[in-house]
């Protein structure tokens, strides 16, 4: 089975083409600012160096085009028909309630998508448009739903629930809903394979850190806490985005500065997080340099971000009543060793320890727990893709 797994943003399309016989990707790519001037595709097969093409793209249909190209053509291509196309996976953000596993898409599941674009209006537009042209183009090959959301659908309503009027939640359906769940499922899985144990007798917190970035509480294999919320806005700082605040600040702010709702949102999703704090970059590479320069903000920015993750370990630590690991995973929970290290300091009481030496490593799956530490610590390496293409198969299988 060969499974092509897209993945729309609002002027994007990723894509890799894996052979789930031994799980190799045969090609990997992206179509970036489709829709605008000067939108350009590029290819990589296998590991090779990627191949780039400066070519129009109008719409997501019109890349999925050009990546059905890419993949067949004679010189840099890996197939010769799109009939070697067996299936194809596709992100999707936001299944609400109605998802809670990857599922085979038909008429009434893109009814279903498309009715929880109220809740993600960035996000589903484009996953949906990306599973027509898919459709379209493709007739007769299989296509496969893979939520965001569909992992933490195992939380219980003490866990989910806000209290608000509870018509709300009946009337609105405003409740927790989490994300990244293909990553932190990921990793819990993979965790549990290096530990050498099941995963359904493991404690996991996972800490998914990017310029977004989630918490998870995995108990057994099942999410029973996250981070985010109702959207990705709640929970942790971010890159742009100011994560859990006293929501009264949003009122006020509205009043006294005389801002309106689309005013305040940009306010909160765009121009907070790391870039507010330090008045720099949202870019974890840019915040470090300045903070080994001493800019007071880099550090400030720094400081907090490590502080509410730490927090957060130690919420859901107790929330599960244990904890067996401690996983980092995602751009800089991979590759930012300092954070990590900030991060894990004061969690000795836990039974948390790391490694200086061995936490120097990126973007590898390490073990750099500490020598006697009771909760091992690990850098996974997500994949989401595969994660995707994984559930692509075992539907279809």
């Amino acid at each position: 089975m060969k499974v092509l797994v897209i993945n729309c943003g609002s002027s994007s399309l990723k894509y890799q083409f894996i052979d789930m016989a031994d799980e190799q990707v045969l090609a990997k790519g992206l179509c970036e600012r489709i829709g605008m001037e000067r939108s350009y595709a590029k290819q990589a097969r296998g590991d090779e160096e990627p191949t780039t093409f400066e070519v129009d793209i109008g719409d997501h249909s019109e890349a999925i085009t050009q990546v059905i190209k890419m993949l067949t053509n004679t010189v840099y291509g890996v197939i010769s028909d799109v009939r070697e196309i067996t299936a194809v996976g596709h992100r999707v953000v936001h299944g609400a309630e109605q998802f809670s596993d990857s599922t085979v898409i038909d008429d009434s599941v893109l009814n279903g998508i498309k009715d929880c674009i109220e809740l993600a209006p960035l996000h589903n537009p484009p996953n949906i448009i990306g599973i027509e042209a898919c459709q379209k183009l493709l007739p007769g090959i299989p296509n496969v739903a893979v939520f965001d959301t569909a992992f933490h659908q195992t939380m219980p309503p003490k866990a989910y629930l806000y209290a608000l009027p509870y018509e709300y939640y009946e009337k609105h359906r405003i409740r927790k809903y989490g994300f990244h769940g293909t990553s932190h499922k990921y990793v819990a899985s993979r965790v549990a394979k290096h530990i050498g144990r099941p995963l359904n007798e493991l404690k996991i917190v996972t800490c998914h850190l990017g310029n977004g970035a989630s918490i998870c509480a995995v108990d057994g294999g099942k999410s029973v806490e996250t981070s985010m919320g109702y959207t990705p806005l709640d929970g942790l700082m971010m890159g742009t985005r100011c994560g859990t605040i006293d929501p009264a600040i949003v009122t006020w702010l509205m009043e006294r500065e005389g801002l309106g709702p689309q005013d305040i949102n940009d306010i909160m999703n765009k121009k907070s997080g790391m870039v507010g704090i330090t008045g720099l970059s949202s870019d974890f590479r840019d915040v470090t340099a300045a903070m080994l320069n001493g800019d007071k903000r880099a550090i400030l920015g720094i400081e907090m971000f490590t502080y509410q993750v730490r927090k957060y370990i130690g919420q859901y630590a107790a929330a599960m009543g244990g904890i067996d690991a401690l996983v980092f995973t995602a751009g800089v929970g991979e590759n930012v060793q300092h954070v990590r290290m900030s991060i894990v300091k004061g969690l000795e009481f836990l039974g948390i320890e790391v490694d200086p030496e061995k936490n120097e490593v990126r973007a590898k799956d390490t073990d750099i727990s500490a020598p006697g530490a009771r909760v091992r610590t690990y850098i996974i390496a997500t994949n989401e893709e595969l994660a995707i293409a994984r559930d692509t198969a075992r539907l279809l299988s």
